[in-house]
């Protein structure tokens, strides 16, 4: 598909019910857009990063069980995405779409062909070390992005997700992760139902632009 470097940035949306869950995935297209996010970035060029690609149904029925138990306590608290901005009626409609689809997608998660798990892999086994970790995650995060502009370029759709991180030892030992890699999202990808995806409504750019200071 071609589309202008503008079309694919202000289209690129976080995919969630219109993800095709019977249309398999073929790995050669997940590779591809993998290929793509490894010219992101890297912070001194260490290029640490690591990526679990699961289509094993055994795995992502795993993943998707501790995505789905963590995604039950999220509705619970108070900062459930559904019931935030409950004083603003316009955006309170957005905010109860985005919790449906929150709730849709943790029921779901196992269904979704191919779950990819972006990792950072760091020097010592153990806890991740203090200092920068701004620094330190951002020779990853730019990469994750770029996968999913490659892969919204291939017509497959992708939501960026961590609530499976609240259950992270029990993920690394699904996923076999030895204790110097640290996982940093989970990425659902699949084709998408409908045509395409429109810009988002945003706050307008004056209501959060400073220039020069605060």
């Amino acid at each position: 598909m071609s589309m202008t470097p503008e079309e694919l940035l202000t289209t690129t949306r976080t995919v969630r019910k219109r993800l095709d869950l019977t249309r398999p995935v073929p790995l050669e297209l997940i590779q591809r857009a993998l290929d793509i996010a490894l010219q992101a970035p890297s912070g001194s060029n260490t290029q640490q990063w690591q990526w679990i690609v699961l289509t094993d149904p055994a795995k992502r029925a795993a993943i998707g069980e501790l995505y789905q138990r963590a995604c039950r306590e999220y509705v619970e608290s108070a900062n459930f995405a559904g019931k935030l901005y409950a004083d603003d009626p316009d955006r309170s409609k957005v905010q109860a779409r985005v919790g449906s689809s929150v709730e849709y997608l943790a029921d779901k998660m196992a269904e979704v062909p191919v779950l990819v798990i972006p990792c950072l892999q760091v020097a010592k086994e153990g806890e991740l070390p203090a200092g920068n970790q701004a620094g330190m995650w951002a020779s990853l995060l730019p990469a994750v992005w770029s996968y999913m502009l490659a892969c919204r370029a291939f017509t497959l759709g992708t939501a960026w997700t961590t609530l499976h991180l609240k259950y992270e030892k029990e993920a690394a030992e699904i996923l076999g992760l030895p204790g110097n890699v640290h996982q940093a999202a989970l990425i659902p990808t699949a084709f998408y139902t409908g045509d395409t995806f429109k810009p988002a409504a945003r706050q307008p750019l004056d209501e959060v632009l400073h220039i020069n200071g605060w």
